[in-house]
Formats: C-alpha cells, sequence, structure tokens
C-alpha cells in the first residue's frame, strides 16, 4: 500500500511532509508533489503534516481523486526527488483553499 498525493497539493506544495518522511519518497514537480509508491513504505508520518490535507492513504483516496492515485506513479518517475523542506511559494496560501485546480497542474 502506498500513501497519495490529491488535488489539493496543486499550486501550494507545501513541503513539510517532505522533512518527516524516513525514505525520500517524495518527488517535486513544479507547482505539485507525489509520492513514489515503489518507496512509500506507508508509515503516514507525512498525512498531518500537510497543512492543505491533501494526503491520504491509497485506500481512503476520496472517490473524485482515484485519478491521483496512477497520476502519482506516473509522475514519480519522471520527477527528480525531494528530500528536504523549501520555502513555500509567494502564493502558496491563495491556493490552499481553492478547489477544481487539476488544470492547473503542471507536468
Amino acid at each position: 500500500m502506498t500513501h497519495i498525493v490529491t488535488e489539493s497539493c496543486i499550486k501550494c506544495r507545501y513541503t513539510d511532509c517532505v522533512d518527516v518522511c524516513p525514505v525520500d519518497c517524495f518527488r517535486a514537480g513544479p507547482n505539485f508533489l507525489v509520492i513514489d509508491p515503489d518507496e512509500c513504505i506507508d508509515c503516514a508520518v507525512c498525512i498531518p503534516e500537510c497543512p492543505v490535507d491533501a494526503i491520504y492513504a491509497e485506500e481512503d483516496v476520496p472517490e473524485d481523486q482515484k485519478d491521483f492515485i496512477d497520476l502519482n506513479a506516473e509522475l514519480s518517475k519522471e520527477w527528480p526527488s525531494i528530500t528536504q523542506a523549501e520555502a513555500k511559494a509567494d502564493d502558496a496560501d491563495e491556493w490552499a483553499d481553492v478547489d477544481d485546480k487539476r488544470n492547473l497542474l503542471e507536468k
């Protein structure tokens, strides 16, 4: 089993979750993070660290976010590993409560 980063992360890309990950399973895109399902050990320490509640255990991903399971797997093969927290984007807080951001995902 793995954990999945969902839509809430788009344009926020807070990296609080990265600092607590014991196996460095996060990958960083331009405005979104994903979890490499081959690296994730299902420890769940990242879930409470996400300020926008974007991370779910795979079996708990909301129905309307299920496509993010495949998206995390796909993009984790393309994006570089991120192992330390980074400064948040200047406008991250403005995007934190915005819904329907899929079209803003930069690959």
